[in-house]
């Protein structure tokens, strides 16, 4: 029985080192595979039952191969915006279909992150892994919930329309000439000579020039309205027979009236094409007030803050939406909607604004925040794993969250073709989280995630192993002659 032990041992060393040949060639041949990573051989001695009265029963020897998934593989720069990696815990949760996938389709989860949009846009790997992603709404924020598989949807990044922002800032630094002659109009008390902001207004002259009044100083800005349209805005001022105080007004310039010219104008209570209203204050003006300065020649706030009534309200300006009918508003035929614009003219002590000062009138600085509509120009991945679009006129919009599948023990995931894996029972339960949060890794974009594959090892691994493959062949030829031996015994 020693000898034929003999023999079964030396087989089974022969299959268990091309076994461990097998996973040693598979780490050899995916040395360049990104995310791959490498197979381990471990060897377990089989011991047959003993007896003190017989001799050894040799038992031989079997391999397992184990993929080290826990392994970090080395990140390596790439060009390509939709390539990724994760540095730490976690993979990417893909499947093989994108907009057609169905329920019953299963979810795997891989590190192999080389995605590229396919022929609709879906980002996909090599191995045709399309990847899933939570969706984020209008307010950059994820509501799905992280435990809901369902929830997830395949990342496109392609067919995204354009974006348009409205104007919610107005900044405007000036100086207003004190000594600017106070005209007849600002010291007159004889209507219809008199400046009036409702009936005989800086607005009204901007339209006409033959009425109205003339202002000392004007600064047009250009903001954009809610469908990136832009609009003038004007800052029109006329020095006030008291000191240290000047009339303002804030209108959006039309080019000849609103009754022919309406769709560039913001209305107050009016629209030339709405029978029902009339007019309260002068065409397209927003606002007006009095701004007064301190006789240091800074602006001063204090009557405006209190509410007192005649002085601009420095908070900004509010424009209704086209379908209002009340209060300033776009035109109805302009099918705008409704914006705040704040507007920053300085006071409180802050640098910039408007001042008054002994020196000609002159803008020196205006800001507007807000831009006109744009393509989609790239996507780019964060740290975060937010998909943010960026479009030609500077927006940026988020529009998916790349989560990361975590479990307890990745080591018992079960591989599958492709580099991913599937949830296996020896992997504990799911857990879907941001990428840094709760011992989740980090997205890394252009970046990809090298092989585990270490060649001098595996070579070192491959010369063991096929020395110990030769080395069994010999237990077989020399039991073979031994057995030969007894044979020939009888003779």
């Amino acid at each position: 029985m020693s000898i034929n032990s003999a023999m079964l041992a030396g087989s089974a060393g022969l299959r268990a080192n091309a076994s461990a040949l097998a996973a040693i060639s598979d780490n050899i041949s995916n040395v360049n595979t990104v995310g791959f990573k490498r197979l381990r051989n471990d060897f377990t001695s089989l011991l047959n039952s003993q007896s003190n009265v017989t001799s050894h029963n040799a038992g031989g020897v079997t391999s397992s191969s184990k993929a080290m998934i826990a392994e970090q593989g080395a990140l390596q720069a790439s060009s390509v915006s939709t390539h990724l990696a994760i540095s730490g815990n976690g993979f990417f949760v893909t499947r093989d279909r994108a907009q057609d996938a169905l329920s019953t389709d299963p979810f795997s989860y891989t590190r192999a992150g080389q995605f590229s949009p396919d022929a609709d846009g879906y980002l996909a790997n090599t191995a045709g892994k399309y990847l899933y992603g939570w969706p984020v709404d209008e307010n950059g924020d994820v509501t799905a919930s992280p435990t809901d598989l369902t929830a997830l949807q395949p990342i496109r990044v392609s067919g995204i329309g354009g974006a348009a922002e409205a104007s919610t800032r107005i900044s405007l630094s000036a100086n207003l000439q004190a000594s600017q002659d106070v005209s007849v109009a600002a010291s007159s008390t004889t209507p219809g000579v008199a400046y009036d902001q409702t009936t005989n207004s800086m607005a009204m002259y901007a339209i006409d020039n033959t009425t109205g009044v003339r202002p000392d100083f004007t600064s047009s800005v250009q903001m954009y309205d809610s469908l990136g349209g832009l609009r003038t805005v004007t800052f029109a001022f006329l020095k006030s027979d008291v000191a240290n105080e000047w009339h303002t007004e804030i209108y959006a310039q039309p080019s000849t009236s609103i009754a022919n010219d309406n769709a560039l104008v913001a209305n107050p209570n009016y629209d030339a094409t709405d029978p029902t209203s009339s007019p309260t204050i002068s065409d397209g003006q927003i606002t007006s007030g009095i701004v007064s300065f301190t006789s240091f020649g800074q602006l001063d706030l204090t009557q405006a803050e209190a509410g007192t009534p005649g002085y601009l309200d420095p908070t900004g300006l509010a424009i209704g939406a086209s379908t209002s009918t009340t209060g300033v508003r776009w035109a109805s035929s302009m099918g705008l909607a409704a914006q705040n614009v704040a507007l920053d003219i300085g006071g409180d002590g802050s640098p910039g604004g408007l001042t008054q000062y002994d020196t000609e009138s002159a803008l020196a600085t205006s800001q507007v925040n807000g831009t006109a509509f744009g393509s989609l120009a790239t996507v780019e991945v964060d740290d975060d794993g937010f998909v943010t679009a960026l479009f030609t006129n500077g927006l940026s919009k988020k529009i998916y969250q790349i989560p990361l599948a975590t479990f307890s023990n990745v080591d018992g995931l079960v591989a599958e073709s492709g580099g991913s894996y599937r949830s296996g029972p020896n992997a504990g339960p799911l857990n879907m989280k941001n990428a840094g949060a709760a011992g989740a890794g980090s997205v890394e974009a252009k970046k990809l995630e090298a092989s585990t594959v270490d060649l001098a090892e595996e070579f070192s691994n491959l010369i063991t192993t096929q020395r110990a493959y030769s080395a069994s062949s010999k237990i077989i030829t020399t039991a073979d002659e031994m057995l030969d031996e007894l044979i020939r015994l009888k003779r």
